[in-house]
């Protein structure tokens, strides 16, 4: 994966984007909001996107949220790899960080709900000590788009946070009662100010957590689609109707406009309706499970590699 990652190393961002507040108002206000509910809650859920668990994992929250009981979920498990979910969970695991994934469609409240309970227990038995029954309360955090609203309706069992499928539709913090002794607070999706991995901006983007209007969308579908081409090939000339899988750059997003006939008068190709396509229909899992960022390596035993030097 790493290699391929390589080949794709173009900037997602146009060069007049310097100009342009990526990192809006609304999130400066949802880090403050963020800041002061934090002495109310006892647990704190991180939600990532399981298909690029490290590009969607902010590292401003481990500074935010170091002194909470944390359960990190990967969640859209549904939309990523299996093998590869399993071992982000065993990377994660390995550095102490009690995580699980979650099927956004199938996902059951009642294995959330026990997580979480398990991760409140100290503080429930502190309080059970003195004759109190305690309500738990749990905060939700992750970056935009990233699913919380829909994880939080899913557990509540019933539509009380907004949802899209969009970034940014969530600006204001929403209690959610889930039992009389647990609540819910769906807090708006944070990013951080500045972007520096390309690599990992371009993952947030083919998911939706970056506004498609900050970006070059034709080149953001083009790169998706070479990608695609890669690790999907048949997959994605079957889904794109593509008749020459050899091309690459534009011509391959030409291509695909005029397999799925998306033309303009004249037989123009569309490519602005084109690429829009492309990134929404791979954002909803139209070509199967695919996960962008594969789980580090473990390292090998560096005392054994010695000893083998010295043999």
């Amino acid at each position: 994966m790493n290699n391929r990652e390589n080949k794709y190393d173009h900037m997602i961002l146009r060069a007049e984007d310097k100009a342009i507040n990526w990192y809006p108002g609304h999130m400066a206000r949802a880090k403050r909001k963020l800041e002061e509910q934090l002495s109310r809650v006892d647990v704190v859920v991180e939600l990532c996107d399981a298909r690029i668990p490290r590009a969607s994992r902010n590292p401003e929250l481990d500074k935010l949220v170091r002194n909470k009981k944390r359960l990190l979920i990967l969640n859209k498990a549904d939309l990523a790899e299996e093998q590869a979910t399993r071992a982000w969970l065993g990377y994660f695991r390995a550095q102490g960080i009690d995580c699980m994934s979650f099927d956004s469609a199938k996902g059951r409240a009642k294995d959330v709900i026990s997580r979480i309970e398990k991760s409140a227990s100290e503080a429930v038995a502190k309080m059970a000590a003195k004759g109190v029954k305690k309500t738990v309360r749990v905060m939700i955090v992750g970056v935009p788009n990233v699913g919380k609203s829909t994880f939080t309706n899913k557990v509540n069992g019933a539509s009380i946070a907004k949802t899209g499928d969009r970034p940014g539709v969530t600006r204001n913090n929403q209690w959610v009662k889930i039992t009389p002794y647990l609540e819910l607070l769906d807090t708006p999706g944070l990013l951080w100010p500045k972007l520096d991995d390309q690599k990992d901006a371009r993952a947030l983007a083919y998911v939706g957590t970056i506004n498609d209007q900050i970006m070059d969308q034709q080149m953001l579908a083009v790169n998706l689609l070479e990608m695609l081409m890669d690790v999907k090939p048949a997959a994605a000339a079957a889904r794109f109707k593509l008749k020459d899988t050899t091309l690459r750059g534009v011509a391959l997003l030409e291509e695909a406009c005029r397999g799925r006939g998306w033309l303009m008068p004249g037989g123009v190709m569309d490519t602005d309706r084109g690429s829009a396509v492309i990134l929404d229909e791979f954002r909803g899992g139209k070509l199967g499970r695919l996960t962008l960022q594969n789980a580090p390596e473990k390292k090998q035993d560096k005392v054994l590699d010695e000893a083998a030097e010295k043999e």
